[in-house]
């Protein structure tokens, strides 16, 4: 369950950037640049924050 959330948090997020460093300001890119460093980080190290946070907030797997 939290990998669905973790993937569809990332896709969403890079999504979003893109949208926005089309129509608002192309920095944005480097936000999508982010979520992607990220994304290796973890496919690395086995470790996400962002599972972390879904943990706290009590998300079960």
């Amino acid at each position: 369950m939290k990998t669905r959330i973790v993937r569809a948090v990332a896709g969403s997020f890079i999504l979003l950037s893109l949208i926005l460093a089309i129509y608002v300001n192309l920095n944005w890119l480097w936000f999508t640049a982010f979520v992607g460093v990220n994304l290796l980080q973890s496919a690395i190290t086995r470790w996400c924050l962002m599972e972390d946070i879904l943990i706290k907030f009590g998300v079960k797997d």
